[in-house]
């Protein structure tokens, strides 16, 4: 056999379908096989993929036991002369296969083969070539003497930015995202080293190929596209932790005496840096943002209170007693309003902050007209308590977008529009599934693929004039009429600003990324749940929890209604800590949005006391997640409130 393709996934199935669709056709001429080893994913990567690909060799993992040890997984079963170590969101040209055995084999030196790595916007990735972490080069990237000449034979070794991105060199380190290596090497130099669990392990291996008497090249004659944002999550603290604790295991391992010990401190110091950083930059976008917002609400009503007692009501003494208990409470029922209007989502926009305002201030006020007349004190200081809250919540939020600890979706990125590029029967089936992802409205035509095109609304190849007259600000590229190779090769040429997205021919979703230090972003039918919104999903989990909470305080009454009481006692517990959920799916809930285990059905009976064939209950749980209300969880808890426990 000529190739094994190894690839490790994790919660990354649409990336993976695109993925796997491009290296079936690259295979096409060699003789190859390809083995997908899935670490745990919670996305129902395999229900989803395992159909469509029956030629492709899937391994379930029962944990996420690193990317290092699944590729020895898959490298213990290989049968292929090369190995190709794969990531996941990679789109690779039909040609590329071929292109790599035939460098190899022009290149009985050569141990293994890196390659050309685009983004998604079509930006050269700088670590397709990189030199070995030593303590200078090290230092020079942490300093940011790299940044500031990039071009420097010195200053920039890290990435080797004196080399040309498009020819051919020897160089130290290939990165793991596509590594291709001789079989027979790898029974000399041993699969990744385990200590990695992520990051640093293509380095190490890099290192034992060269001293193994081979060398590693960067081939630039052919480019493959890596989304990379979706796979690394650079912003993370478990991405700084590992990263960081990968390059000293390796300095560790691979540098002795005095030169280790000064990495070390370097290495050290770097980690505490980044760490501390990351960790305030995560603290705050989680637990942090709202007990700063807490903070800054309580000092806003006792501002307005200190002033409107001073000024505009100097007749009236208020009890401080009872402010401090009344503003923490009033700040935390506003958090609470605020929370479910979305204001802590996972991107920050002024939108959303100004309707959690006014949510939380018409929230606060109805709850104040409700309290007993010695608990009131003053609408008005809840009123401009409320409206300087806002500013100062505001004046915080663009501080951090400043700082670039939050994410502004900015006003262009709501009203996204859309061109697709393909035959018509591509465009209708893309614009299908724009619809199952409600976002139908979004596409503005399609663009054809040759001149002069019935229907299209323009030439591919003249996208960057074809903005000037329509205002299109993304790109859906359908492979098929158009093969992966063209795609790739042409997205440079693409115009600025504008974002891509990826679909290859009978796929059940479209990918894309704008920039290497962003998230992917997949659409799919799902997109099109209405259980798939986060505000949905928040609402779910406090109607479960609710319940559960409520069923417990009220367990004597329980005793007498609820069939099985202890049972049900046991599910409030379950569902509490978040292992169940009240309402859920019938059947597998195959290609749904994720739930938990359920303790009664969509169709309200017992998950196993159903009845139905599985298509049926597929349908039911269909139509569950695509129209989901809250409101219907709690109509189907009280038609089968009897039966909690059974």
């Amino acid at each position: 056999m000529d190739l094994s393709v190894i690839i490790v996934n994790y919660n990354v199935k649409h990336f993976l379908e695109q993925c796997l669709y491009s290296v079936r056709k690259a295979c096409n001429g060699l003789q190859a096989e390809i083995l997908v080893i899935d670490n745990r994913s919670a996305d129902g990567s395999l229900a989803y993929l395992q159909p469509a690909f029956p030629d492709v060799q899937f391994i379930a993992n029962k944990d996420n036991v690193g990317f290092g040890k699944a590729c020895n997984q898959g490298l213990a079963v290989s049968k292929g002369k090369y190995i190709l170590f794969l990531n996941p969101d990679t789109i690779v040209p039909e040609d590329c296969f071929l292109q790599c055995r035939d460098f190899m084999e022009a290149h009985p030196d050569a141990g293994a083969l890196g390659i050309r790595m685009l983004d998604g916007s079509g930006r050269f990735l700088k670590e397709s070539k990189r030199s070995f972490p030593s303590p200078l080069t090290s230092f020079f990237k942490l300093a940011g003497l790299t940044s500031l000449f990039p071009r420097s034979k010195v200053f920039a070794r890290y990435h080797l930015g004196h080399l040309e991105e498009k020819t051919d060199h020897e160089v130290d380190v290939l990165a793991g995202a596509f590594m291709w290596i001789r079989k027979s090497v790898l029974d000399k130099t041993g699969g990744f080293d385990e200590a990695f669990f992520m990051y640093g392990e293509d380095v190490d291996l890099s290192y034992r190929i060269q001293e193994a008497g081979f060398r590693n090249y960067y081939f630039s004659g052919s480019s493959i596209l890596h989304f990379k944002g979706e796979s690394t999550k650079k912003g993370s603290m478990n991405y700084v932790r590992m990263f960081y604790q990968a390059m000293s295991i390796f300095v560790r391992k691979h540098y002795g005496g005095g030169k280790a010990g000064l990495f070390n401190v370097f290495i050290h110091l770097a980690i505490w840096m980044r760490a501390v950083l990351a960790a305030i930059g995560s603290f705050i976008k989680k637990a942090g943002l709202p007990l700063i917002d807490l903070v800054l609400i309580i000092g806003s009503f006792w501002i307005v209170k200190v002033i409107w007692s001073g000024y505009v009501r100097p007749d009236i003494q208020y009890s401080s007693q009872l402010l401090w208990i009344a503003f923490p409470a009033f700040a935390f029922f506003y958090l609470v309003a605020a929370y479910y209007a979305g204001l802590y989502d996972r991107r920050y926009h002024r939108s959303e902050l100004i309707s959690s305002t006014l949510l939380a201030t018409l929230f606060l006020l109805a709850g104040y007209s409700l309290l007993p007349e010695q608990y009131r004190f003053s609408r008005g200081i809840i009123l401009f308590g409320a409206l300087l809250g806002f500013l100062l919540l505001t004046l915080l939020r663009r501080i951090l977008v400043r700082m670039d600890v939050l994410q502004e979706t900015r006003k262009e990125e709501e009203h996204i529009t859309t061109v697709v590029v393909g035959s018509p029967q591509e465009y209708t089936e893309t614009l299908q599934l724009m619809k199952e992802a409600g976002l139908q409205e979004r596409v503005l035509g399609r663009v054809g693929i040759t001149p002069n095109e019935n229907g299209a609304i323009g030439y591919w190849k003249d996208l960057v004039s074809l903005r000037k007259m329509v205002p299109f600000r993304e790109i859906i590229y359908c492979e098929g009429a158009l093969p992966f190779e063209e795609i790739v090769n042409n997205l440079a040429a693409q115009p600025a600003n504008v974002k891509m997205k990826l679909r290859a021919a009978g796929s059940r979703s479209i990918v894309g990324s704008h920039s290497k230090d962003d998230a992917g972003e997949a659409l799919s039918g799902e997109n099109g749940f209405a259980l798939s919104d986060p505000h949905n999903r928040r609402l779910k989990r406090l109607i479960d929890f609710g319940l559960a909470l409520l069923a417990l305080l009220t367990f004597p009454i329980q005793l007498i209604l609820v069939k099985k009481p202890f049972h049900f006692l046991y599910r409030c517990v379950q569902v509490l800590g978040a292992r169940k959920t009240w309402i859920g799916y019938a059947g597998g809930g195959a290609g749904l949005p994720v739930l938990r285990p359920a303790v009664i059905a969509s169709n309200g009976l017992p998950v196993l006391a159903q009845q139905l064939t599985a298509e049926s209950l597929q349908m039911v749980d269909y139509w569950y997640a695509r129209d989901y209300r809250p409101l219907q969880d709690l109509r189907l808890v009280w038609r089968s409130y009897r039966r909690l426990g059974s």
